[in-house]
């Protein structure tokens, strides 16, 4: 008989999500009859409520903005990758004595680390090249989880330029657990170019045009990147920033990439089974390309 398992994506707002197709997909194809994977829209006061009425119907949850951080203390435990990062995007539903136990994770850091050896192999590097340099633009939870990537490709003192030094605080933080040693720095249109141009990776963590005006500004001086950008925002796509790096001759992971490897590791933390990337891949860029989708 199938077995009937529940997962969602927790967000807000979250009906843009293509978590449903990917995990959709990889049910189809691992033939998990009975297991449904939606779109919940929740705030953080939401949260709470929604928390405490799960049981063992659900699988896990898939967590992202603004909820990563506030989910950490609404489960029961934290894996030491997720307490390092300060950030959680999945949540597994186990048994216990006495109801279920929800364990946090981070999938953000493989899904980054995968999409970057992509990157590597795409520029004839080979996908077990590491870093030995790289720029992180953008102080968020997921420019924590790029600090964490980094240093397992092994660069663990990049450049993080932020719009702000006096929000950077929290991650600082995280830096400090993970025991990585970045040099911050306000973030200047122009007068970064120079890093990004030089680094071996560039990952943009900065929402939906705010990195426009350094896409100008690289456009305007022109000059070849000799890194790999991975901009995680897939909508729009390309990027005004992947527009102009692609034209300048470098070479771009698109945030989609980053989107389907963190979801596939979820798929494998969640069903216990490998995840079937090529059908989740298919799926994704059906999507992508259909008129009527919104990444």
């Amino acid at each position: 008989m199938a077995v009937s398992r529940r997962a969602a994506v927790l967000g807000h707002p979250v009906a843009h999500s293509l978590s449903p197709v990917l995990h959709t997909a990889a049910y189809d194809a691992l033939g998990l009859e009975g297991w449904e994977y939606t779109a919940i829209d929740t705030t953080v006061d939401d949260l709470p409520a929604l928390v405490r009425g799960l049981d063992l119907g659900w699988a896990g949850l898939s967590v992202t903005m603004p909820l990563k951080h506030a989910i950490i203390g609404l489960v029961d435990h934290v894996d030491p990758l997720a307490v390092a990062v300060g950030a959680v995007n999945t949540v597994l539903v186990g048994p216990a004595r006495c109801g279920v136990t929800l364990t946090g994770t981070n999938t953000d850091v493989y899904g980054l680390v995968t999409a970057l050896r992509e990157g590597f192999a795409a520029q004839g590097r080979g996908s077990g090249a590491g870093a030995a340099s790289a720029v992180v633009l953008g102080g968020g939870a997921t420019a924590a989880s790029t600090l964490a990537a980094l240093g397992e490709l092994g660069c663990t003192s990049p450049r993080v330029l932020v719009r702000s030094l006096g929000r950077s605080a929290a991650l600082q933080e995280a830096a400090a657990r993970m025991g990585v040693t970045p040099r911050f720095e306000v973030l200047g249109a122009t007068a970064s170019l120079g890093a990004l141009r030089e680094a071996d990776v560039v990952v943009s963590t900065m929402p939906a045009y705010a990195a426009d005006p350094v896409a100008a500004a690289l456009s305007a001086q022109g000059g070849a990147p000799s890194g790999v950008l991975l901009d995680v925002v897939y909508d729009p796509r390309p990027t005004a920033l992947a527009a102009a790096w692609a034209a300048a001759g470098g070479t771009v992971v698109g945030g989609e990439r980053m989107l389907l490897h963190q979801a596939a590791e979820q798929v494998r933390l969640m069903t216990g089974r490998t995840a079937p990337v090529g059908a989740m891949d298919a799926a994704l860029a059906g999507a992508l390309s259909a008129p009527a989708s919104a990444p």
